[in-house]
């Protein structure tokens, strides 16, 4: 509820941008809001038997996707600038606001662009919100809004390329050359790279407060490293790893305390939290011994 909250402006501007772009005046949009969510409860009718169901329900119910107003998603129709990035401003949560000049005062659009501005969001990116996306233009737009927490993208790659082996983004269709970089990103197409997005930024949040938790229990006393694993639960495994003098390992896993001698262990540690269900990470603190200065390792896009 805290997320859709704050993203009660951004779905009144997408029905804005919906508004603006099939011929109406933007005094409509008010009226239209009201519809629009009424309509979120309607039946799943154009997209109930799309391969990309679940992600656009997960959107939906998240708040970061809304439907037209007339009620439908129209998973075919090729996503426009604004509305991937309304949504990737609805997923990181940015409330501050940076001036966009390519956009004049009193733009429909402004309010959004101004924050995907601050958030990083639209580096290296010509604003134009009608504009509908290939592959390439929303790939760059998804490494810019994760630069902070993936780091840069993998070198080497097109921004396609680099998103496709990542995983977030599929391949084209059989028969083609994988990494096409000029095919349109469908709504469908988006809303199942955007829930990538927000699941990943929901599991380093958790990874975050289990690296806090954990760190609140953490010492050096009497020659002694000590500390608690977090119990975290079942959907992720949280391991705390010595590598020993003799190249041997030490682990502790979710719930477990530990009590290493700090002469039997080499100059770092690793606290790792991983989810089971695909192997992403949710966290991976470097820790040094004796000072206990960590360094946060979490897997790049570079990698």
């Amino acid at each position: 509820m805290k997320l859709i909250g704050k993203t009660v402006w951004t779905s009144l501007l997408l029905v804005g941008i919906a508004v603006v772009q099939n011929g109406g005046s933007e005094s409509e949009v008010l009226r239209l809001h009201v519809a629009e969510a009424a309509a979120k409860s309607a039946p799943a009718s154009d997209y109930a038997n799309h391969p990309a169901k679940d992600a656009i329900l997960h959107g939906l119910q998240k708040g970061y996707l809304w439907k037209y107003p007339d009620g439908k998603f129209h998973p075919e129709q090729t996503v426009t600038q604004s509305q991937f990035v309304a949504s990737l401003v609805a997923i990181r949560q940015v409330s501050e606001k940076e001036s966009v000049p390519a956009l004049a005062a009193g733009h429909w659009a402004k309010d959004i662009y101004e924050r995907a501005q601050k958030a990083g969001i639209l580096a290296n990116v010509p604003v134009n919100p009608n504009k509908l996306l290939t592959k390439e233009e929303a790939a760059l737009l998804v490494f810019n809004a994760w630069k902070p927490f993936r780091g840069e993208k993998m070198k080497g790659y097109t921004n396609t390329g680099a998103l496709v082996t990542w995983g977030w983004m599929e391949p084209a269709p059989k028969g083609q050359a994988k990494f096409r970089e000029d095919l349109p990103v469908t709504r469908g197409d988006a809303a199942k790279i955007l829930r990538y997005l927000w699941q990943d930024k929901w599991q380093l949040e958790l990874g975050t407060k289990w690296r806090n938790e954990f760190e609140q229990s953490l010492k050096i006393l009497n020659g002694k490293v000590i500390g608690k694993v977090p119990k975290g639960d079942t959907q992720f495994t949280i391991r705390v790893s010595f590598v020993t003098s003799d190249d041997g390992r030490r682990g502790f896993l979710n719930g477990e305390s530990f009590q290493v001698e700090v002469n039997s262990v080499k100059t770092t540690f690793v606290l790792s939290i991983r989810n089971n269900l695909d192997s992403t990470d949710a966290g991976i603190v470097y820790y040094d011994i004796p000072t206990l200065k960590r360094e946060i390792k979490n897997k790049q896009f570079s990698l």
